[in-house]
């Protein structure tokens, strides 16, 4: 998100038109801001009383799962249930790739280790002993 405009800015701009100074478009030149920025100060001072600038607030969600110790507790409790299942017995609603996300973050996984794989690994090793 870009940088707000300086409060000190925002002041002189707002105080030149209120004090009939000048007119927007005379301001829109004198300090490089566009007429509709202006507008939205004039306006956001007439509805609050301060032309302030918004707190940068990043994008995202209120994350549902904030307690990890207490999540890692719930998996080892439920963790033979599917994804859909442990986000209905969680203690505030939450859909199951809400749960898919946690449990990537702890480690949990349910892979199981295939035999077949691990054959076909000693096998190679025991090939390449042997020449």
């Amino acid at each position: 998100m870009p940088k707000p405009y300086s409060y000190d800015l925002r002041q002189r701009v707002v105080e030149a038109i209120e004090l009939d100074e000048m007119k927007k478009s005379e301001a829109v030149q004198v300090f490089q801001v566009s007429r509709n920025t202006i507008h939205l100060w004039l306006t956001q001072k007439a509805k609050t009383g301060d032309y302030q600038a918004k707190p940068n607030e990043p994008r995202g969600n209120g994350h549902k799962i904030t307690d990890w110790e207490r999540f890692k507790e719930f998996v080892r409790a439920n963790g033979d249930k599917t994804q859909e299942e442990m986000a209905k017995l969680w203690e505030v609603p939450i859909s199951d790739r809400t749960i898919s996300r946690a449990l990537k973050k702890i480690g949990f996984s349910r892979k199981k280790k295939l035999m077949g794989i691990e054959k076909g690994i000693k096998k190679k090793e025991e090939n390449l002993k042997k020449s």
